[in-house]
């Protein structure tokens, strides 16, 4: 059991700055709600509940179309989200998570309603100042399998106060597989960062809108 002390409260207050990219698990007893909107490839929203720091639970649902051919599939699941490691270093946290579920899926490519499965994995290092997340995410059926990869590289211009407003310049290298995209997408972002709310946005290298957003409460 972890006791409370006012050291270990003092900690925590002083990392909570830091602690910005978007995650499936936020504190205990605390709900995640983050959506995610790439035009003409992937929209997606997912909430959570976590029960303790280091799990949460929720459902998601991602819709993916082709920007090759005619394809898309629409996704509804149940996951479960955990957290490996976290290292909390003097000025630094790092984390690893892992998470799996089951769903159900529909497209324009087979009939009727298939039994999917999802999982992934995301691993980031943060400071103050400086940014870094690589996540895995895989959605398949009998009929597709859809692996997203996402490497993202931030830099803050200032460093930001505990119930301040933080900024960041963030850049986005993206690969989709199984006929989604061809090429590694490429997007610029600006992400604000304030308590509880995480909103950013960009255009891609082909001038599409990628934004995604996230409440913790």
């Amino acid at each position: 059991m972890i006791r409370w002390s006012p050291g270990l409260l003092g900690a925590l207050a002083l990392a909570a700055p830091i602690c910005t990219p978007a995650k499936p698990i936020a504190f205990a007893d605390g709900t995640t709600v983050m959506a995610e909107y790439g035009a003409g490839t992937m929209k997606e929203i997912q909430i959570f509940y976590a029960p303790e720091y280091n799990y949460s639970v929720g459902a998601g649902h991602v819709e993916l179309d082709s920007d090759e051919m005619p394809k898309s599939r629409s996704i509804t699941y149940a996951r479960l989200n955990y957290l490996l490691h976290r290292w909390n270093l003097e000025s630094a946290q790092a984390n690893i998570f892992v998470w799996g579920g089951a769903g159900s899926a529909t497209g324009n490519t087979f009939r009727g309603t298939e039994f999917a499965g999802n999982a992934g994995a995301q691993a980031d290092f943060e400071t103050r100042r400086v940014y870094a997340s690589l996540k895995t995410d895989w959605q398949g059926a009998s009929d597709f399998s859809h692996r997203i990869d996402t490497l993202q590289l931030g830099l803050a211009p200032y460093k930001h106060d505990y119930g301040g407003i933080a900024t960041w310049f963030v850049v986005q290298a993206r690969d989709y597989t199984g006929g989604l995209h061809r090429g590694t997408e490429w997007a610029a972002l600006l992400r604000l960062f304030k308590g509880g709310t995480w909103v950013e946005a960009g255009v891609t290298n082909e001038g599409k809108i990628q934004a995604m957003t996230m409440f913790n409460f």
